[in-house]
């Protein structure tokens, strides 16, 4: 068996104090502090000894004297605070401009245009929750037939249909003939168009996660997962990851069912199989089920959930693998809005040399530099500095 490098995205799992937090209207939005002390202290003892308390003060996690994990803190470059920039930037792909994003709704062009396509008229179109909006209009959707539109302070266009009005594959055609309007077409207005499928009525409203769909901007160059995957190795993809980069530098495709514990069993599975490669996670339930939500307690369960299943995913690395734990923006579930904010992301680094502090890193590239140093992969050009010992070709580094 080969190397092998796995990088688990705790989505919107952000640990405060990003340098330009201001800029984003986020001053003093942190998710894990604020989370922990909402909920009274964390309890997340297998984190607390990787070195979790180490790189933020966090109520319940105290600072251990002698760190399992190297530890540190990524600062993002991208102009963004969003899943796709994060995890892009990650890959080597720095977005310098932000995306277009709708605050006052889309334009009555768009809406004309999607309702001509589709043969349904729109309502909703402005930012919103997405648990809220169909609760709202939901019944107005089972009388008229018509699209729950929705964006957020992300560059999204979000189409909630209830099941038991619109077939699954209907809405799904639309989120395609979406796509091709508003990315596929030459300009670029939106970062991604998402299907959010529900069913139930009016109080009882259940979001269909598991068919939950992303149609996004193809990555414009090669990212690491492209020189990984060129390299010869496997670049497995669980949960949302695929729909982020469009299946570019993508091997195989672990869907994974909504909730997390089911995402960390299909990392686990991946470990069992995988030869050499990357095996990239994303656990989205802190950010859809918590972070949006504004449900603090939730995020803190969900923690302490992961923190279980630490010692599975400790256990099933060998020494010839490393395992990078990170996030991609925060959630401040405490926070005004229900939207991301903009937060240094902690990091956590297994398998790599001796345990020690990372320091603040200067961009989340350095996440994809260190993967394709303990591979032996090239950089090709590619941002980031690698943090790992025992690189496998000194040129990656």
């Amino acid at each position: 068996m080969g190397r092998r490098a796995v990088v688990i995205v705790l989505d919107g799992l952000g640990a405060g104090k990003a340098p330009d937090a201001a800029d984003f209207g986020d001053e003093g939005a942190n998710t894990l502090a604020n989370t922990a002390r909402s909920a009274g202290g964390l309890r997340a003892p297998n984190l607390q000894a990787l070195g979790l308390g180490n790189i933020e003060e966090i109520e319940g996690i105290a600072p251990s004297a002698s760190p399992a994990a190297s530890h540190g803190l990524m600062v993002e470059l991208s102009a963004a605070k969003a899943t796709l920039a994060g995890h892009w930037e990650m890959m080597g792909l720095v977005l310098e401009d932000p995306l277009p994003t709708y605050p006052e709704g889309f334009p009555d062009e768009v809406l004309r245009r999607f309702e001509n396509e589709t043969g349904r008229g729109v309502i909703g179109n402005r930012p919103a929750s997405g648990t809220s909006i169909i609760e709202e209009l939901g019944a107005e959707q089972e009388r008229t037939g018509a699209w729950i539109l929705y964006t957020s302070a992300d560059s999204v266009f979000q189409i909630a249909a209830n099941t038991g009005v619109i077939p699954l594959d209907e809405l799904y055609e639309a989120s395609k003939k979406a796509h091709k309007m508003l990315i596929g077409e030459g300009e670029i207005m939106v970062e991604r168009i998402i299907a959010r499928p529900f069913h139930g009525g009016p109080g009882a409203y259940v979001r269909e996660n598991e068919n939950r769909h992303d149609y996004g901007i193809t990555p414009p160059s090669k990212t690491y997962l492209d020189r990984i995957k060129d390299a010869g190795h496997e670049t497995v993809a669980v949960g949302k990851i695929k729909d982020i980069f469009d299946g570019r530098g993508i091997t195989e495709h672990l869907p994974a069912p909504p909730d997390d514990t089911a995402k960390v069993d299909a990392i686990l599975d991946a470990l069992g199989n995988v030869e050499s490669g990357l095996i990239f996670a994303n656990l989205v339930d802190f950010d859809a089920s918590y972070g949006h939500r504004r449900d603090p307690e939730g995020m803190a369960e969900n923690i302490q959930r992961f923190d279980e299943r630490l010692p599975e995913l400790l256990d099933a690395i060998t020494a010839e693998d490393v395992m990078i734990i990170t996030a991609d923006h925060g959630n401040d579930p405490t926070f005004r809005g229900t939207d991301h904010t903009r937060e240094r992301v902690p990091l956590l680094v297994i398998g790599s040399g001796e345990p020690h502090d990372l320091g603040i890193r200067e961009s989340f590239s350095d996440v994809g530099a260190s993967v394709a140093a303990w591979l032996g992969v090239e950089k090709g050009g590619l941002p980031g500095r690698s943090f790992v010992q025992g690189a496998r070709d000194s040129s990656t580094r």
